[in-house]
């Protein structure tokens, strides 16, 4: 079976730098056994520029659902930082998913779908998880998608 660091490993896949919140909050709050994490966009690719745009007019589904995979593993990558072992994961909970999209856009669910696949892949039946997935008129920076994640942390 395996850790999550064993899986993300033999996906192919690394967990991208960790950035600095851009404002005046952290990226994550634990209080019991919950832990928050805040709102990320994208990773950005080192020496690469933060991915823009909006769904249904810059961006197709097939490219929002990777935007929301690269959120997912920026929320992945606080995770490992926050408690050192990904097995530390009882349960993703919830995520909270914003959508950057045109007022016509309706395809939400599978852009976000992206995440919560990646989660499900890494987490098994634990990154099965609550969301929702609702339209914004823009997100900060113009990133594409923003997803927040309420995560049950075991000892």
């Amino acid at each position: 079976m395996g850790t999550p660091e064993d899986k993300i490993a033999q996906m192919g896949l690394e967990l991208p730098p960790l950035q600095q919140p851009v404002a005046n909050y952290v990226s994550a709050v634990q209080t019991g056994s919950l832990l928050f994490l805040a709102g990320a966009g994208p990773a950005v690719p080192p020496g690469g520029k933060m991915l823009t745009g909006k769904l249904g007019r810059d961006l197709s589904v097939d490219e929002g659902y990777e935007a929301a995979r690269s959120v997912g593993l920026v929320q992945i990558a606080r995770l490992k930082d926050e408690l050192g072992e990904l097995s530390r994961v009882g349960r993703i909970v919830k995520l909270l998913a914003m959508v950057n999209c045109t007022p016509d856009f309706t395809d939400h669910p599978a852009v976000i779908n992206g995440c919560s696949d990646l989660l499900v892949e890494v987490f098994g039946d634990a990154g099965r998880h609550a969301r929702s997935a609702v339209g914004m008129a823009n997100l900060p920076f113009g990133i594409p998608v923003e997803i927040e994640m309420i995560v049950n942390v075991v000892d």
